[in-house]
């Protein structure tokens, strides 16, 4: 895709991306910083990206957004608090997540369509512009590098 195709379908959409990060957040300073990082991320790899971009920028947005959702410190006053100890959560799935992020923007998008959000291979090609099988390699990929920065994260 040109840069000039991105730019056009960029603003195409963008109303559509604010308004479903809006209904994610509830806040739409927050929507739109959201938006923004996403098609910044989208802007990074457009050379590699085919039309229609809103599928793609749609499935984008949506995970920023959760990812903010996560990333949100919700607090309590002492007296809402109970006072037994409650064991701790395990937090190997938070260290997964902040792993991931220090992927490649596509090899993270392909981990999040396929494990987080179970589409299948097929759709996942489609919504890249790519082959099936490509898609197939690219998340083989994606999968070792992540268990391969886990591990060593572990060991530190």
């Amino acid at each position: 895709m040109t840069s000039e195709e991105f730019k056009q379908e960029a603003q195409a959409v963008r109303h559509q991306l604010i308004s479903q990060a809006r209904r994610y957040l509830g806040d739409t300073d927050e929507a739109e910083d959201v938006v923004q990082d996403a098609l910044l991320r989208l802007w990074q790899m457009h050379s590699e990206l085919q039309s229609p971009l809103a599928r793609m920028a749609m499935v984008v947005v949506r995970n920023l957004a959760i990812d903010r959702l996560r990333k949100r410190k919700f607090t309590e006053p002492l007296d809402a608090v109970a006072t037994e100890e409650e064991p701790s959560p395990d937090n190997r799935t938070e260290r997964l997540l902040s792993v991931m992020e220090s992927l490649p923007t596509l090899q993270q998008t392909i981990l999040r369509m396929r494990h987080m959000e179970g589409m299948e291979m097929s759709d996942i090609a489609e919504i890249v512009g790519s082959t099936e099988v490509a898609m197939r390699k690219a998340l083989s990929r994606a999968r070792q590098a992540l268990r391969e920065k886990y591990l060593t994260m572990n060991k530190e």
